[in-house]
């Protein structure tokens, strides 16, 4: 069975190359799953989305993405995140806080559009931590 060749990088490092068998990302057109032979595409990452790369026999790699944009072409697909977390390296801890803080923000002041963003981002860094929210 063929692979896809991931390449995923933010302009501070490399999150993450090898193969795997499907990407898993959200898009401001909603979510897409990228398998090999999928057609050519380009999509918009959401701010404070998840991308999941899934791997048969090894544990999905998992990160908290804060915009950017994903390309496929010839099982070649590429993530170019603004910014990313890999699951494995969220501080649960302190991602709860900013989004208690973030909502206690939310809270005084409805239309705090940062606090919302805010709380977007450390939602998502507790789902690819595996955290429930």
């Amino acid at each position: 069975m063929s692979k896809l060749r991931v390449g995923f990088v933010s302009p501070e490092r490399e999150i993450w190359t090898g193969e795997a068998d499907m990407v898993i990302a959200k898009t401001v057109d909603g979510e897409i799953g990228i398998m090999p032979k999928h057609a050519p595409v380009i999509g918009v990452l959401v701010d404070g989305g998840v991308v999941r790369i899934k791997r048969s026999g090894d544990d999905d790699i998992v990160a908290a993405v804060h915009g950017g944009f994903i390309s496929v072409a010839d099982d070649d697909v590429s993530i170019l995140a603004e910014a990313a977390e890999l699951g494995t390296e969220v501080d649960v801890e302190e991602a709860r806080s900013a989004l208690q803080r973030a909502l206690d923000s939310i809270q005084a002041d409805q239309d705090d559009k940062q606090a919302r963003i805010e709380a977007q981002r450390a939602r998502a860094r507790l789902r690819a931590a595996g955290e429930e929210v």
